[in-house]
């Protein structure tokens, strides 16, 4: 079996950002659809990094999965990474473990060592995007409940992203949360999203406050580059850290561990190099005694399934995440996406991914070309 062809799609599910899938197809029949991570701006950077990159994938054998990872990175890339690079890595990556999945009659799960557990347990996302007011978020989250979810995540901090900010923000991003506290009560986990933008002065005064309403964790209160600054709020807040969606592949994640930065790691498997770096990531993680709860922004439909296969055979494994806002669109173009029950979503028991994407529906929801984003000026910025 020959790879014959790799299709990427930009497609627009009408909630915030683009998506990107990829087809990859072999002279059998059979084929395979992969999710790569996609950013504002940097869509066309991602797809023509999929043009470019899936030449290479021609002709190839689709089980040799590791060898075409290898030479993605070491020859086509010379060793020089990027978040677009390992988006594009990612998603022909998952697409030709759907197809091995599919040759073999056996759930992808299978062939990754086999299951550790039969559902995934998933958290709420989404569902605070641009609402203003405590009391809003405290009606939204409280919607959530209804849907079944018993932990959901938010970032209660107000724009910019800056490393110092104001007193009043701290005292808004407290009022946020004890007003979803009190919505939701005592038993339902939530987590907070800081994303990378904290130094560590503002980060230990304010998440000292929100530890008091009972959090599940902190993510990202500083860069994953600076590994030193995360300890250092690791050990003043007493909270768990968690770090991971803007680092690429096992050499990433390796001063964070030895740096005892987090414990928790959220790769996302459509851009830290595929489902099998996902996986090795976890492997790492476990002498360290460090959880998974792997990243994803992306679809309901192929990079959640994909997700869902991993965190199947991680044995540190402890939630994923879902977005609320994706959902009607994965209706729109897949079959049989996966979806939660009660806050869990069961192992598909079908081969490859588990999941299929309508091609022809795909196409009727073209990529948005979005105009020039309003980015601050000198004038904008506070003293």
């Amino acid at each position: 079996m020959k790879i014959t062809a790799v299709k990427p799609y930009t497609t627009h599910p009408g909630w915030r950002k683009n998506l990107i899938f990829v087809k990859v197809e072999t002279d059998s029949g059979i084929y395979g659809w992969g999710e790569a991570y996609s950013q504002y701006d940097r869509d066309t950077a991602v797809m023509a990094q999929l043009e470019a990159l899936g030449k290479y994938a021609l002709g190839r054998d689709p089980f040799n999965i590791k060898h075409f990872t290898q030479i993605a990175f070491d020859d086509y890339a010379a060793r020089r990474g990027s978040l677009e690079l390992f988006c594009a890595i990612s998603g022909i990556e998952q697409a030709l473990w759907d197809i091995v999945g599919k040759a073999c009659g056996q759930p992808v799960y299978n062939l990754l060592g086999g299951r550790c557990r039969d559902k995934i347990r998933v958290y709420a996302n989404g569902w605070s995007y641009q609402l203003k007011e405590p009391a809003d978020y405290a009606r939204a989250a409280e919607k959530v409940m209804q849907q079944g979810f018993n932990a959901l995540k938010l970032d209660p901090l107000p724009a910019p992203w800056r490393s110092w900010i104001p007193k009043e923000h701290e005292a808004r991003a407290v009022a946020v949360v004890k007003a979803v506290r009190d919505a939701v009560g005592p038993d339902v986990d939530i987590l907070i999203d800081q994303h990378r933008r904290l130094a560590p002065v503002h980060a230990i005064s304010l998440d000292k406050k929100l530890a008091e309403l009972g959090l599940y964790w902190l993510e990202e209160p500083n860069v994953a580059e600076n590994p030193e600054a995360l300890a250092e709020v690791r050990r003043a807040t007493g909270l768990p850290i968690v770090i991971g969606e803007a680092t690429y592949t096992k050499t990433g994640f390796r001063p964070l561990l030895e740096a005892r930065a987090a414990d928790i790691l959220n790769p996302d498997v459509a851009c830290c190099g595929g489902i099998l770096e996902l996986k090795e990531i976890a492997a790492m993680a476990e002498p360290f005694l460090v959880a998974m709860s792997p990243h994803n922004y992306n679809s309901t439909v192929v990079a959640l399934a994909s997700t869902v296969h991993a965190s199947a055979v991680m044995p540190n494994f402890i939630i994923t995440e879902y977005f609320l806002p994706f959902v009607e669109f994965g209706d729109r173009i897949s079959p049989n996406q996966l979806k939660p029950k009660n806050g869990y979503i069961e192992l598909p028991a079908v081969p490859g991914l588990g999941i299929d994407v309508d091609e022809e529906a795909l196409k009727k929801f073209p990529g948005k070309v979005y105009p020039a984003r309003n980015l601050r000026y000198p004038k904008d910025e506070g003293p």
